[in-house]
């Protein structure tokens, strides 16, 4: 089995597909999803941890409900602060995942179904940088951060200047649905 997983090409893929099935069953699991709810009354602990599930798809509406549920008590400043440096480090665990071996696996599986084409247009000077402006605003929005992070891992960003883009946008982003949820609070 160790020799079958050490000549086995698509690692990430493989290992980014059961860590998805994982996390769909286990945020399925009521006790789980209960204690995840929980952490709304942590304060700046709930609020780190808000954050950190606030990046995935899988986990954006628990971390949302935690964020909402903390705005009851603290600022949306200090939530955006908090819940960002724990976007962070959910996003750059998905950034190590798609910066290298991830983006290298799929352009084998596009090459192998006849597409090459799609490959020199990414390497073009067009799409140098419009890859990470367009990653920015989908890590910006309220929307899961995959995509935007793939797009950003794919545009060869440093790891430095990635963590600091994904803490402003991640902050700011949290800060204007905190803010939101205040607002039309009724």
């Amino acid at each position: 089995m160790r020799k079958l997983w050490k000549s086995w090409r698509f690692k990430n893929l493989t290992i980014l597909a059961v860590s998805l099935l994982v996390a769909f069953f286990v945020f399925q699991y009521e006790p789980i999803h209960q204690a995840l709810l929980h952490l709304g009354t942590l304060g700046y602990v709930g609020a780190f941890m808000g954050g950190m599930l606030f990046v995935s798809t899988f986990t954006v509406a628990t971390g949302a409900v935690i964020l909402l549920i903390l705005a009851e008590t603290l600022s949306p400043l200090e939530i955006g602060v908090v819940a960002g440096l724990g976007a962070v480090i959910g996003d750059f665990t998905i950034f190590r995942i798609f910066q290298d071996d991830l983006i290298r696996e799929l352009e084998i599986i596009y090459n192998g179904f006849g597409g090459g084409h799609f490959t020199k247009v990414m390497h073009s000077h067009y799409f140098s940088w419009t890859l990470p402006v367009v990653g920015a605003l989908l890590i910006a929005s309220p929307l899961p951060d995959e995509v935007g992070i793939s797009l950003m891992g794919i545009s060869k960003l440093k790891t430095y200047q990635f963590l600091l883009i994904s803490f402003l946008l991640n902050a700011v982003g949290i800060f204007l649905v905190v803010s939101a949820s205040l607002v039309i609070k009724p």
